[in-house]
């Protein structure tokens, strides 16, 4: 994708002599998907460069989404049909980091009623959950809601019967829309919560994924990481960079999705690098490891 002249006149290309020390510590990145590596089905043409150069530097990386309308099976044919070869190991979603919420908080929610697509169903059935359907007469523990792309006016109408009862209802993400290469507004799980808020009076118990600093710190355990060596890449401010500030990581924004650079100017606290996109990352980042070793 193509950064307008405008929004490239606004980044500062030459790195502070503390980013390019902070730079330099990076040993990992994690990173958004959709609107940093791709939109939609659209490859971003400099992504293979950009992997290529973290191998190339003996950076790690790790993908993350916040979309949960595709399983993790489903995520890696996808990356894969995009050129993109992945390990299930390099891949964590906000559907996952609901499952592992409920295991961990909630363990005797096993009956759900959810608002999912069947890919993010699936997963939930794989962990040994019992998924209802749309009946009165089967009554769940929980309501869990999430960017579902197959919704139906009636089983909005019945999740919102189950919030209205008082059943805890948990969102598996904040996004508001999802971001996509077609003529069209995706309304994402935010939006849907938002519905089922004025239609019940109640906000969800908990909402999962992007900007809950959970989904980082599984990283830096996982490799065994300071926050300081880890950067978290996306394209919105109130999720990836909002997670980043959470978990001591760097928040990198990049243009190339949601955000604007007006936006980024305007947010407080700022991102802390602004970067068209994830080549001018790489630049940077290749840039601060061979000062490092000058």
């Amino acid at each position: 994708m193509t950064i307008p002249v405008r929004q490239r006149s606004q980044l500062c290309n030459v790195p502070s002599p503390g980013m390019t020390e902070r730079l330099s510590r990076i040993r990992h990145v994690a990173l958004d998907m959709d609107g940093t590596i791709y939109n939609g089905r659209t490859l971003f043409a400099a992504t293979g460069p950009f992997l290529a150069l973290l191998g190339q530097l003996g950076i790690g990386y790790t993908f993350l989404t916040n979309n949960p309308s595709k399983s993790l099976a489903d995520y890696l044919l996808h990356l894969e049909g995009l050129g993109i070869r992945a390990t299930a190991g390099q891949l964590y979603t906000s559907t996952q980091a609901t499952i592992e919420f409920l295991q961990e908080t909630q363990p005797n929610m096993r009956r759900l009623f959810i608002l999912g697509t069947p890919s993010m169903c699936e997963e939930f059935d794989r962990a040994g959950y019992t998924l209802l359907p749309d009946n009165p007469q089967d009554v769940p523990d929980a309501v869990i809601v999430g960017f579902d792309s197959t919704l139906r006016y009636e089983r909005l109408c019945r999740a919102a019967w189950w919030i209205k009862q008082g059943k805890p209802y948990f969102a598996t993400n904040p996004d508001r829309v999802c971001p996509t290469d077609e003529p069209t507004v995706l309304v994402d799980c935010g939006s849907i919560c938002a519905a089922l808020r004025e239609a019940t009076g109640r906000a969800p118990a908990a909402v999962l994924g992007k900007p809950d600093p959970a989904m980082l710190r599984g990283i830096l355990h996982k490799h065994g990481l300071k926050p300081d060596q880890l950067a978290m890449v996306g394209d919105r401010l109130y999720t990836d960079v909002a997670m980043a500030r959470r978990a001591g990581a760097l928040g990198v924004l990049v243009l190339t999705g949601e955000a604007t650079s007006e936006e980024a100017a305007r947010h407080s606290p700022p991102p802390d690098l602004v970067v068209a996109d994830i080549a001018e990352l790489g630049e940077k980042l290749r840039a601060a490891r061979e000062g490092g070793n000058s």
